[in-house]
């Protein structure tokens, strides 16, 4: 630009004394002379002051190319910054009961329920997710597990990672999950490893083998079998057996292959995942294998505004000779289950952004389950949870209202023969961080 400039400003000039301009005068030569003496004084004031603004902007260049790289360099720090974060919830309870007649005369019970750490986050390309739950009576490992992404599409986890089974990632909106919980069949977590394809052309796929449950299967060394999460097989109920005893036979689940199909459609403004899910193993007695056992489901998950619509069908089968009762354990309890049966479940919900003050979201729901056809000739396990959930800053407060007959905590078991309707009305105060 300066010299351009420049050869502007001396052509200028030469025009200006060129003989083929006019004839001067003597007077208008000395007058000429001072005009090219004014104008060379101009030109290098100019080249000058071009030269001063080349430096500013040539400094301003090298600013914002070192300020471009700084930025550059902190995004790529912060990009593939390591780091865990550490979270957790602290819940208690309040239940008042038609089944506990000291209960009801104290006007129901408040009590600590848990207190929870949740790790998340990575270490260079493998991540971390893992949560450990404290009660009064035990600790529980839920789950435990690192991971890759190793294509944009699919993810591996390896170590105490959910079971891909029914509607995801849960088959329920209240505190007490859906019956299917109490046969391990939502929200299961075992030990193994779990290949999960993100939704991309419509459809989900979930694979995974499981060497055996969380707590390492029939011979784990662990004080009781019944100190976990997440409900598993723990032996077969014999004749003479109770419904609520250590099991006299341990079982143990092991080699389990599960597999988890979802298709996402829509249809106007009714999004929908249709779903199928299966699952097959082996049980072991600590010395040789003792039998099968198997499930499968079909489940739809359906969103319309703000209603929400969950469907499952489910079966399950455990194969051994001559039993026709399982025992169960969780949350430090042993439970019995038919060998063999099937479920249904209906979950209907409406959430409702709200601001009332720190309420900022409620969500009110029926959720319906019932299991039947049972192998061992127990009277159908049937629960229905009216209810709302209530989230307020980090407070998210379930208030559940429970029907139930022959249901594990509502003063029955999934193995019971009751004909009674039994009632439970619960609050669970969660404060998360």
């Amino acid at each position: 630009m300066k010299t351009h400039c420049r050869i502007a400003l001396v052509a200028a000039a030469g025009y200006l004394v060129s003989p083929a301009s006019f004839a001067a005068t003597p007077t208008e030569t000395d007058e000429i002379k001072q005009q090219l003496n004014l104008l060379k004084a101009q030109i290098t004031a100019l080249e000058a002051r071009l030269a001063e603004q080349e430096q500013q902007q040539s400094e301003l260049t090298e600013q914002q190319q070192q300020l471009a790289s700084r930025q550059d360099t902190a995004k790529a720090t912060d990009d593939s910054a390591d780091g865990i974060k550490l979270g957790g919830a602290i819940r208690t309870n309040y239940s008042h009961t038609s089944y506990n007649d000291g209960n009801k005369n104290r006007g129901g019970d408040f009590d600590f329920d848990i207190f929870r750490l949740n790790l998340n986050g990575s270490i260079g390309d493998v991540l971390l997710n893992a949560e450990i739950r404290f009660f009064d009576y035990m600790s529980a490992v839920k789950y435990a597990y690192v991971g890759y992404q190793f294509t944009d599409d699919w993810q591996v986890q390896a170590g105490i990672t959910k079971v891909p089974f029914g509607n995801w990632p849960y088959n329920s909106h209240n505190w007490f999950f859906s019956t299917n919980y109490y046969i391990g069949l939502e929200d299961d977590h075992d030990l193994g490893i779990l290949f999960k394809r993100n939704i991309s052309d419509n459809w989900q796929l979930d694979l995974g083998f499981f060497k055996n449950d969380e707590l390492g299967g029939v011979d784990g060394y662990v004080e009781s079998r019944a100190d976990r999460y997440s409900y598993d097989i723990v032996g077969a109920r014999l004749p003479g057996d109770g419904i609520y005893d250590n099991p006299a036979q341990p079982l143990g689940e092991y080699n389990t292959f599960s597999g988890r199909f979802g298709y996402h459609l829509s249809h106007g403004e009714v999004k929908t995942e249709l779903g199928v899910s299966a699952l097959a193993g082996g049980l072991h007695n600590g010395q040789t294998r003792a039998g099968d056992y198997n499930a499968w489901a079909l489940h739809s998950n359906s969103y319309y505004h703000n209603w929400n619509l969950q469907l499952q069908y489910s079966q399950y089968h455990y194969d051994i000779d001559g039993v026709e009762r399982m025992a169960v354990g969780a949350y430090a309890f042993y439970d019995s289950i038919a060998a063999e049966a099937t479920s249904a479940t209906v979950n209907l919900a409406y959430s409702m952004p709200v601001e009332w003050g720190p309420v900022t979201g409620l969500q009110f729901y029926n959720n319906y389950g019932l299991v039947y056809d049972k192998s061992d000739g127990s009277r159908d396990t049937m629960m229905n949870v009216t209810g709302v959930s209530v989230a307020a800053g980090g407070f998210f407060t379930y208030f559940d209202l429970v029907h139930a007959k022959n249901q594990p905590f509502v003063g029955g078991s999934a193995s019971g023969d009751s004909s009674e309707t039994e009632r439970r009305f619960n609050i669970n105060i969660g404060y998360y961080f």
